[in-house]
């Protein structure tokens, strides 16, 4: 396992060892520079060897060692040139094994895993590529079989305690760091990965207190832990500085880019997370997944079943991978799937598996509430819905229209009702007034099916509105007679009818006038 970082670091060796040349200190060794992680000074201490190289009977071990400093540096293409200039030994085998997988050559990393032996340097870089595949039981496996036999292989533990954080399983992750603090409490990687554990089973507070420490004792040469943590503490303030820290660390850290793409959704500036995403080749399940969302957002805005289409595919690519299917994600991304082809007892299958996990999250809730109500459990689907807290969301008009329908099936018109009053006039309230004036009708809910229906008439004077308001004061009339109305009902109905000038309202309120004589009614 090793930090890479996505942008070469170029160009701070030479001044480096131009200062330490003029404050008159002694030029340290190769294995100095690499134990303090100085790959730019060690680079420039490797340069001498680059011109020796062009001797004859030169070292091989020159130019692995070079290769193996680009790499560090995250310069691939220099590393694997002089990768392949060494002659063939173990350590060349495994930096062109991790050259293969950051190329995405497939070919040439199934023959360098053919060379790996069963010793501890290649297992552990077999680990490793297992962790960057997300394949993360089989790197867990390798390092605690290592471990096994070499308890003192303390750094072993942040490895393994890693691979449970990719797998959900934080407060196990927790235990397992815990070991490796106990002896080294100071390390920059393993508290990062502390403080990153709270923030999943707790909260951005909780893990922002974990970096306390780390952000006052951060070496000033490790430039890279500063980079780190301003990156982490956006993440862990919910977005809170994302424009001005993510976007210089796009290219240096890969989560950057990922982050930053999330702050644009949360923003609801879907196209400009669709730009910063659309030229990411996806390697990991996150970048699927991502990618996934992004592109069923675009495509519920644009009305585009192109996007929607990629975005079903992203999602049903990593829940049916090996990897994933048993991961929350991945159980995710095929309830997302089943969601966009609006198979909703498929969806329900995958939401009820990991619910206990999700009781508060909002975008859970709303998601099962649609996918209860779809196959007829309004019932639940109510539930789910008024579980909601986001007043964002429940401003929604998906939400609102969702919930007016549960409330109607459930025999409570009259809070569908009210969720309109609450409505500004506009497009949406004219559609969930179409929509409470339908839905009450078919249940026979005459009364509050007639009172939309009117307001409808009213902005609107369509002969259908007409009809179905006609259609409903009959119902409700009739339901008077059999008893199943308050008889003081009838007063409202008549009200209603009078604001219609159609000619066949006089007979129907002559009828109405005569029963309620009849039958001693006031109106």
């Amino acid at each position: 396992m090793m930090l890479s970082r996505a942008k070469p670091a170029v160009g701070r060796g030479v001044q480096h060892t131009d200062k330490r040349k003029k404050k008159g200190r002694k030029i340290p060794k190769l294995e100095e520079l690499l134990s303090k992680r100085d790959f730019t000074g060690a680079i420039t201490l490797l340069e001498e060897y680059e011109n020796a190289t062009k001797e004859e009977n030169c070292n091989s071990e020159v130019w692995v060692n070079l290769a193996c400093t680009y790499f560090f540096l995250g310069m691939y293409k220099q590393a694997e040139a002089a990768g392949f200039k060494a002659s063939k030994s173990r350590l060349q085998n495994r930096l062109l094994f991790h050259l293969a997988h950051k190329f995405n050559d497939e070919k040439k990393l199934m023959s360098f895993h053919q060379n790996l032996q069963d010793v501890t340097e290649d297992q552990l870089s077999l680990a490793s590529i297992h962790y960057m595949r997300s394949h993360y039981q089989e790197a867990i496996d390798i390092y605690k079989r290592i471990l096994l036999d070499n308890r003192e292989y303390l750094a072993l533990n942040v490895y393994v305690a890693l691979c449970y954080y990719k797998l959900d399983y934080y407060d196990v992750s927790q235990e397992v760091l815990a070991v490796y603090l106990q002896q080294i409490p100071d390390s920059t990687i393993a508290l990062n990965l502390k403080a990153c554990n709270h923030f999943r089973l707790y909260n951005g507070r909780a893990a922002e207190a974990e970096l306390k420490s780390l952000m006052d004792n951060a070496s000033s040469s490790f430039e890279f832990a500063k980079e780190l943590i301003r990156h982490n503490l956006v993440v862990f303030r919910g977005g809170e500085g994302a424009l001005q820290v993510l976007p210089p660390l796009v290219d240096v850290i890969p989560e950057a880019r990922l982050n930053l793409v999330i702050y644009y959704l949360r923003q609801d500036d879907v196209q400009e997370a669709y730009n910063l995403i659309k030229d990411l080749e996806p390697t990991t399940p996150q970048e699927y997944i991502l990618k996934g969302v992004v592109n069923a957002a675009l495509g519920q805005e644009m009305g585009s079943r192109d996007h929607m289409k990629i975005a079903q595919q992203f999602f049903q690519l990593v829940g049916g991978s090996a990897s994933e299917c048993d991961t929350i994600p991945g159980r995710q991304c095929m309830a997302s799937c089943f969601f966009l082809l609006k198979q909703f007892d498929d969806v329900l299958i995958y939401l009820n598996s990991f619910k206990s996990y999700f009781y508060n999250d909002d975008i859970f809730n709303f998601n099962y509430a649609q996918a209860k109500a779809a196959t007829g459990n309004t019932s639940e689907g109510e539930e789910a819905f008024l579980l909601i807290q986001s007043e964002k969301m429940k401003n929604d008009y998906i939400y609102l229209s969702w919930l007016a329908r549960c409330y109607i099936m459930n025999k409570k018109p009259r809070l569908a009702w009210e969720l309109y009053l609450k409505m500004e006039t506009s497009g949406e309230s004219f559609s969930l007034l179409q929509l409470i004036a339908n839905d009450c009708y078919k249940m026979g809910q005459f009364y509050y099916s007639a009172k939309a229906f009117d307001v409808l008439e009213r902005l609107d004077p369509n002969p259908e509105y007409w009809e179905g308001k006609r259609g409903a004061c009959v119902g409700i009339f009739q339901m008077i007679i059999a008893g199943r109305e308050p008889k003081e009902t009838l007063r409202e109905v008549l009200h209603l009818l009078r604001s219609t000038g159609n000619t066949q309202v006089e007979y129907m309120i002559r009828i109405m006038k005569k029963w309620a004589k009849e039958n001693r009614v006031s109106i």
